[in-house]
């Protein structure tokens, strides 16, 4: 895998590009040069380990014969307060599901893509604290994973 990233001003607008053709803006904040011209890296990690749970999620349901509709990650960090660099202390994940899904089904769907089979969760630093949740045809659910 192989990812070329490109400067596009004299400050910090980054523009990442893979070999599919693909890109992906950052930016900073203005208190050091940037426009919010685009996604802050740490916003960056949270939208993969959104996208990578739910690139697994997906395929979990219909295998399991459940007819997803719609789906939406809320996804929520919080970071080391006084550091630099300042880590994520904490993330948590909450699926929004509507469709024909059992709520067992979703339950342990959601556990597996979060713990067992997402990459990004897995090459994070051990001592962040994921949790998961998820609400299914507006209900929430009672169980919050870790």
């Amino acid at each position: 895998m192989k990812i070329t990233l490109e400067r596009k001003n004299d400050a910090v607008h980054l523009v990442a590009h893979n070999a599919e053709g693909n890109t992906l803006v950052m930016d900073g904040a203005e208190s050091i040069g940037g426009e919010n011209a685009g996604f802050r890296p740490m916003q960056v990690l949270l939208a993969a380990l959104a996208g990578c749970a739910s690139m697994d999620l997906v395929p979990i349901l219909k295998k399991k014969r459940q007819e997803l509709q719609s789906l939406r990650v809320e996804i929520s960090g919080e970071r080391a307060e006084g550091k630099t660099p300042a880590p994520f202390t904490s993330i948590h994940l909450h699926f929004v599901m509507q469709g024909e899904i059992e709520d067992k089904q979703a339950a342990r769907a959601v556990e597996l893509s979060v713990e067992k089979f997402c990459s990004v969760k897995e090459s994070l630093n051990p001592d962040i604290v994921v949790t998961h949740s998820y609400s299914l045809n507006e209900v929430a659910s009672s169980n919050e994973g870790t």
